[in-house]
């Protein structure tokens, strides 16, 4: 049984620590939270331990490390675990300074310890299938990759002034897929974005933008990321090749669609990210639990984390530039 400790009890803390008591090979052995009493709550419920930091990194009986706290504490965090050799799972990004986060991954390298960092959407089971297709050459080579990606309302202004910008918080995700998909490194990044809410332009925010990265293979993919839409959750891939295209459409409310004089009409794409991809966040740490009971290194690394920051710190240069980076 592996005994795993959970650092982080917010919103995303809540989602893992579900995924943890699920799994019959681990268990939630403890919570850690700097707010007390949140951690109290959440440990409570599934009958773990509430620890301080400092407890949880001297207790010997803990196996692995969840890290669900905020961006800023993730790479103190990640070399805390490096510090007492025991495998870490943190939530993206490894911090929001590029700087910050290649010291992070020295150390991890220098240890040895597994490290993976939560790109959930690798693990969502219908973009997973279109993977797979991909990798089984159903459409050939890859001409272009498109992605759309809306949040259904902007966060509070609070979020956006400390979440480290669109291109980190958000579009992140969207970045380490973009890679995943083509495999294969993008080398250059242009950038048109703008911000149409005022109170998120007056946090020096964008919220609507679109990314072009270009590769060495000729693929070009297209990233499109806004912080509203009236219809729900917009999650959307197309992949285009050779031989044909594949895509994921918006996963919806239900699957019924009415037909009648008025004309045709069906459901709201899900409204949130804990909704659509509740799946996503159960497989990643299921995947990471595998990996450590094998001994083998879980498909994303702290490498993978610190290319899609790259890619990230090259949109807002971009950004404010006007110009195309090449990476």
């Amino acid at each position: 049984m592996l005994n795993i400790c959970l650092i982080g009890a917010g919103r995303i803390g809540v989602v893992h620590a579900h995924a943890i008591v699920t799994q019959q090979q681990a268990t939630l052995h403890s919570v850690v939270d700097f707010l007390p009493k949140v951690a109290q709550q959440l440990a409570h419920q599934y009958k773990a331990k509430n620890l301080t930091l400092d407890e949880a990194f001297n207790d010997d009986t803990i196996d692995a490390y969840v890290i669900a706290s905020s961006t800023s504490t993730h790479s103190d965090l990640i070399e805390g675990c490096a510090q007492v050799n025991k495998p870490v799972f943190c939530e993206k990004p490894i911090d929001l300074d590029i700087n910050r986060a290649k010291a992070c991954a020295k150390i991890v390298k220098a240890s040895g310890i597994i490290c993976m960092i939560g790109f959930n959407r690798r693990f969502d089971p219908h973009i997973a299938s279109l993977k797979n297709k991909i990798d089984d050459n159903l459409i050939g080579s890859i001409q272009s990759l498109l992605i759309n990606s809306r949040d259904p309302e902007p966060p509070s202004l609070d979020y956006i002034a400390s979440s480290g910008g669109l291109f980190y918080d958000m579009m992140i995700h969207d970045f380490d897929m973009a890679c995943w998909l083509l495999n294969e490194k993008p080398s250059s990044v242009y950038v048109a974005a703008s911000a149409v809410d005022k109170g998120i332009a007056s946090c020096g925010d964008v919220d609507i933008a679109s990314v072009i990265l270009t590769t060495q293979s000729g693929a070009i993919a297209t990233i499109i990321n806004g912080r509203q839409a009236a219809f729900g959750y917009d999650q959307r891939i197309e992949v285009f090749g050779e031989n044909g295209m594949l895509q994921v459409q918006n996963v919806l409310e239900d699957n019924v669609i009415l037909s009648n004089a008025q004309g045709i009409s069906r459901a709201k794409a899900k409204f949130f990210f804990m909704q659509r991809y509740a799946k996503a966040f159960h497989n990643e740490l299921i995947h990471f639990i595998t990996s450590i009971q094998l001994g083998v290194k879980p498909s994303i690394s702290i490498e993978d984390g610190l290319l899609a920051m790259q890619i990230a710190e090259a949109s807002m240069v971009s950004l404010q530039s006007g110009k195309v980076v090449n990476l």
